[in-house]
């Protein structure tokens, strides 16, 4: 009994440690998973509440990523500008600076709403597609206090996820409405024709903002909830097991 206590508090020990390196290390999301992902040690470390955190964030960089992807595509201008040589090569590099939160080139200095402002100011003429989705992504990590998995001992502030959600809205708006000297939109979005409507920006964006908003308040109940709990747990004067 005693040897099976003593391998298994190691084997516990080595889960933790292992689940801090990547706790530190920020680890990159899975893009392009749906769903839920498979298990790691790391997860251990993790609350169900934590684990909803961690997939809204992983699935609104995955609408980043489709988002970004549509813009170089009625954008082909905008990666051009980078001297990449096709636009998966230059997705791919601002895929990177993402997980690196290193802003694109120009841009060193500046952070989420600044970098947000810069793409969508006329006289910008860098690869504004770039700085648009880093701008945004940036938006939302630094909302989530700068991470992108969560852990039990991970306090969030849900008025700046709420923040964000907001920054979103106002980035989708001025997508569709700012314009350029000569009365052109800085970036072509969603299309209205006599033949076609493409509306698949505007989902991408309702999406984001809606995972948002529900982290937001979810954040907001978790907090509360920690109160009752505790209220609750007093009243009825539950002991803890000694055994």
């Amino acid at each position: 009994m005693t040897r099976f206590r003593t391998a298994a508090a190691i084997a516990m020990a080595c889960a933790v440690a292992t689940g801090c390196a990547q706790y530190t290390a920020l680890p990159r999301a899975g893009y392009e998973v749906q769903g839920t992902e498979e298990l790691s040690s790391d997860q251990m470390m993790q609350t169900d509440f934590n684990r909803t955190l961690t997939i809204a964030m992983r699935d609104n960089l995955s609408s980043l990523q489709a988002l970004m992807i549509k813009l170089y595509k009625r954008n082909p201008r905008e990666w051009r500008k980078t001297g990449q040589s096709s636009l998966e090569t230059a997705a791919e590099s601002v895929r990177q600076s993402i997980d690196a939160r290193r802003p694109p080139a120009g841009l060193e200095g500046l952070r989420d709403i600044e970098i947000l402002a810069v793409s969508l100011d006329p006289a910008y003429t860098g690869d504004r597609v770039a700085a648009f989705i880093y701008g945004m992504a940036d938006t939302i990590v630094t909302a989530h206090d700068g991470k992108t998995r969560f852990y039990a001992f991970d306090m969030l502030d849900g008025q700046r996820v709420y923040n964000a959600a907001r920054n979103v809205e106002a980035a989708a708006w001025l997508l569709g409405s700012r314009r350029d000297a000569r009365g052109a939109p800085l970036l072509l979005a969603n299309e209205w024709t006599d033949t076609q409507m493409n509306l698949s920006f505007e989902r991408e964006f309702g999406a984001i903002i809606g995972r948002l908003d529900l982290i937001a308040n979810l954040l907001g109940e978790n907090t509360r909830r920690l109160g009752i709990n505790y209220a609750q747990n007093l009243l009825l004067f539950s002991f803890l097991p000694v055994r």
